[in-house]
């Protein structure tokens, strides 16, 4: 088994699950037995700045001024378009190692699809992506609307709401904390936002001066959950997970963006730990919102059934589909991708700019084979800028599928993951529409 391992894990061999392969440059032996026919990836967008100005609460939260970024608020900063097209030329590297394309070629509207959502963070990773994977391709970045607005494809907007449904999604939600449901989740991570709060200097901020109301959120774990028909599951103003996230998110990126790591976190001394601390908080919100079987399901059946249509495309060989970390637990949850902690990053589930890679296989004997990786860049790869390519490649972790069996050569026969796409289709087809 060692010897279809891939030399490009040699120096993550430890962390990573040694009974899986990935999409890196596999052995000889893999190569002549398995021919890559396609592949469909599902990209989160790369380093954005804020979705919040210094002007809102999080700029009064606390006394220190976030980093001073190189793109207006929600766009793509200038070191997230350059960390993209790093990863987009390791795609390169990978593809013309695999066989699917010939180096320097200029694709085809039949063989080579982009879509991006209609957010400028997202259209412009796809653009720096693209630049790095076909630099001479001429590669057109589709999207449906001017930038920013969401697409429906990408949204993760709930299209079924019935008290059914809120019933079902309230009570897996409130599983996820155990007796004590949403309490017990805010619970379980009280040590997160001490953290954040602490680096925060929330007791010296303009907040805490002026004395406003707006900090009793931090004490309230009881979160309120939104479910509306063509909106995002959301939760109400007023919790500490709720506005707690918001600074999770400020800081990860302020990590992923600010070379000093001191000024990263206003100051204080922290450990990989500690960052891995706050950023559990915003991992957190995404699982209360969007992994929740049923939620999942409902708001990740366009992108379900997109990418099973474009893996059934005869004659496609590359989509990259580009969206959001939501659209990426989703999909995820909905095929029932097994319970994982990716090594080497601060984000456990779907780092930014991280990507799930579906690769389709010919085996022998015509037999199609299929292979699901998630690729992302490390935190000293994000920080470092690290330059990609076979020999030091992106980190890559090998996703299973609940209830489905590998082979011995770590992958799933197609026709089981087209049912498994099939299966989460029909899934959401039975949530009752009212």
């Amino acid at each position: 088994m060692k010897n279809c391992i891939l030399h490009l894990f040699l120096s993550a061999m430890l962390l990573v699950p040694t009974a899986g392969f990935s999409q890196a440059q596999r052995s000889r032996d893999f190569k002549d037995k398995y021919k890559l026919k396609e592949a469909v990836v599902l990209s989160r967008h790369n380093i954005r700045s804020p979705l919040s100005d210094s002007k809102s609460a999080l700029g009064r939260i606390t006394p220190h001024e976030w980093n001073k970024w190189t793109a207006a608020k929600s766009e793509l900063t200038n070191r997230g378009g350059v960390l993209e097209t790093q990863m987009g030329q390791y795609f390169r590297k990978w593809a013309v190692d695999a066989g699917l394309f010939p180096e320097n070629y200029v694709p085809t509207a039949d063989d080579l699809n982009v879509i991006a959502n209609s957010m400028q963070r997202c259209i412009a990773t796809a653009q720096y992506f693209t630049s790095g994977f076909m630099p001479v391709g001429g590669v057109e970045v589709n999207h449906r609307f001017t930038p920013s607005k969401m697409d429906p494809l990408f949204n993760p907007q709930l299209t079924k709401v019935c008290p059914e449904f809120v019933e079902e999604a309230m009570s897996q939600i409130n599983a996820m904390g155990g007796a004590k449901g949403i309490v017990g989740i805010n619970e379980a991570i009280e040590p997160d936002y001490a953290m954040i709060i602490n680096v925060l200097d929330v007791d010296e901020s303009p907040m805490a001066k002026s004395k406003d109301p707006y900090l009793d959120a931090l004490d309230n774990y009881n979160t309120e959950i939104v479910f509306e028909k063509f909106k995002e599951p959301s939760m109400k103003p007023g919790s500490a997970l709720k506005e707690l996230n918001s600074a999770s998110d400020a800081f990860i990126l302020q990590y992923y963006e600010q070379p000093d790591t001191l000024a990263a976190a206003f100051g204080h001394k922290l450990t990989r730990k500690d960052w891995e601390k706050i950023a559990h908080v915003k991992d957190t919100y995404q699982d209360v919102l969007f992994t929740a079987p049923i939620v999942a399901t409902n708001v990740a059946y366009p992108l379900v059934q997109y990418m099973y249509d474009e893996l059934r495309s005869h004659d496609r060989k590359f989509t990259f589909l580009v969206g959001h970390d939501s659209n990426l637990s989703a999909v995820g949850t909905a095929l029932g991708v097994e319970e994982y902690e990716l090594p080497n990053a601060i984000e456990k589930k779907t780092p930014i700019g991280s990507k799930i890679v579906v690769e389709k296989f010919v085996g022998p004997d015509g037999e199609e084979f299929a292979d699901l990786n998630i690729v992302y860049q490390s935190v000293d790869q994000l920080r470092d800028m690290t330059l990609l390519d076979l020999d030091n490649p992106p980190m890559i972790y090998p996703l299973s599928l609940k209830g489905l069996e590998k082979n011995a050569d770590g992958l799933y026969k197609m026709a089981d993951v087209a049912n498994r796409f099939e299966e989460a289709i029909a899934a959401y087809q039975a949530i009752p529409a009212k």
